[in-house]
């Protein structure tokens, strides 16, 4: 059965609908809420719906706005809009993503028809809709990089590996800046997040995936954002069991979720690492680097976590450090599995908030970095290097 929600319509209007669906939809009463949060809470704990239908004529910008976040935001919803200039509003509706535009004043036939040719639009879209890259029943990827050091390039390459897997299979990943004081996933992707990591607790708690989506940002790449909040005081009394709930929540919608955390062993960090699939464990070519890792290391087999071992990243691997990777690998005791040389250009694209592997830079660090997204991949599938996509080579993890 198709769920469907008429919001903000006039008491006309709702009789019209009544006919059409038989009594079979819920009606938002009042002025239609201008954020899909705001809108969904509304819903009094029922399911989302399949279609949402907006009386668009009060303010019909702020409706399209409303229809571009939902799109953005939740593609699995079917959303229609109420208008009496539908020759006017059908190219921005369009582009805004909306699945079709009722007439004022169509007959309940009318209106029944194209709710149905809607809900069967949203039907062969929902198994990429609803969960992006992931089977039923499956859980996503976790991906978390750690480093028990500031400034060894962590925020750097956590947002391009999230990139490069967006990019990749659009709408698959979403990054989750863990680092909940001083965290900058936000800036270095050039965005101004409405919402961030404590707004979306509540909805993680109580399972509710749809409204939790409504709280990430869409990047450009189609990458999913959950930033740190803007002010470090908002993060206090944030427990791990919300973070693991969290990260939970996210591997059950998306194929890949990748959490940028803050240097050292946080509690936050533990809790994501106990949920993650795929630790990224970065040091410099640096003796306090490397001994920090290894009491890392050392810490990760106290909790047993990891049987299966680290990715071991070492970062400015080129340079005269006094430090060999064999070094590195004898202190560990384990093999480094990916080694970054110093990038030029990675600072300015920092600065720029455009990630190399959104702009397809040739730099070295991207090509360091593509076998080891490529290696993250389903078997097949890889970055693209020069328009082409070519078949992953995997590694050893």
């Amino acid at each position: 059965m198709t769920r469907i929600v008429l919001a903000g319509a006039a008491p006309d209007v709702e009789r019209t609908f009544s006919e059409a669906t038989g009594g079979a939809h819920l009606t938002l009463p009042g002025p239609v809420d201008l954020r899909p949060a705001d809108l969904l809470g509304r819903l009094g704990g029922a399911p989302a719906p399949d279609l949402l239908v907006v009386d668009a004529r009060p303010d019909p910008e702020a409706t399209l706005s409303l229809a571009q976040q939902f799109h953005g935001a939740l593609p699995g919803i079917g959303l229609l809009l109420l208008t009496d200039r539908p020759e006017a509003l059908s190219l921005p509706a369009m582009r805004a993503g909306v699945r079709d535009l009722i007439p004022a004043g169509a007959e309940p036939a009318e209106i029944r028809r194209l709710l149905d040719h809607a809900a069967a639009g949203v039907a062969r879209l929902a198994p990429s809709a609803t969960t992006p890259g992931t089977a039923p029943g499956r859980s996503g990827r976790v991906i978390t990089v750690a480093s028990p050091k500031g400034g060894v390039g962590k925020t750097t390459v956590a947002t391009n590996i999230a990139v490069a897997l967006a990019r990749t299979l659009p709408h698959s990943t979403v990054i989750v800046d863990l680092d909940l004081q001083f965290g900058d996933v936000a800036t270095a992707l050039n965005l101004t997040p409405e919402y961030s990591v404590p707004d979306a607790l509540q909805s993680a708690a109580a399972g509710d995936t749809i409204a939790l989506k409504t709280y990430l940002t869409l990047h450009p790449t189609g990458l999913y954002v959950l930033a740190a909040p803007e002010h470090p005081a908002a993060a206090d009394g944030i427990t791990s069991e919300q973070v693991s709930g969290l990260i939970q929540a996210l591997a059950a919608e998306f194929a890949f979720v990748v959490v940028d955390t803050s240097p050292g062993l946080s509690d936050h960090t533990l809790a994501a690492l106990d949920r993650t699939t795929d630790p990224l464990l970065i040091t410099a070519l640096s003796v306090p680097g490397v001994r920090g890792m290894r009491k890392v290391v050392d810490a990760l087999d106290q909790l047993q976590m990891f049987a299966d071992g680290h990715h071991v990243v070492v970062n400015f691997a080129d340079g005269d450090h006094g430090l060999t990777r064999a070094d590195v690998e004898a202190n560990l005791g384990m093999p480094v599995g990916t080694s970054l040389p110093t990038s030029k250009a990675a600072p300015a694209s920092l600065n720029l908030g455009i990630p190399l592997m959104q702009s397809q830079m040739r730099d070295p660090l991207s090509r360091a970095l593509a076998p080891l997204v490529d290696d993250l991949l389903p078997d097949g599938v890889s970055v693209p290097r020069g328009g082409r996509h070519l078949r992953a080579r995997k590694g050893q993890r």
